[in-house]
């Protein structure tokens, strides 16, 4: 049975696919002098974007959220300082 891959969460210019790649290479082998060649690094980048990321991805947003809401309060009370008697 084909396992069903999953959309990445976020999509890399070829660029930044490219600097990922180099980083993940080199930290494997700095890290665990362990030699990857391409395919091994492009699976574990798209285990990455598909997998890890989303968890990133959804804590910005709740970041965001409480950030927005916790603004739209200070605003709002800015609003009710401004009314007249």
């Amino acid at each position: 049975m084909a396992k069903k891959i999953k959309p990445p969460i976020l999509n890399l210019t070829p660029q930044q696919e490219s600097e990922a790649t180099d980083k993940i290479k080199r930290f494997m082998e700095d890290r665990f002098e362990l030699r990857l060649g391409s395919f091994e690094v492009a699976e574990i980048l798209e285990l990455f974007t598909t997998e890890i990321a989303p968890h990133y991805y959804n804590r910005a947003i709740f970041d965001a959220q409480t950030h927005l809401k916790e603004r739209f309060e200070s605003i709002e009370s800015d609003l009710w300082a401004l009314e007249k008697p």
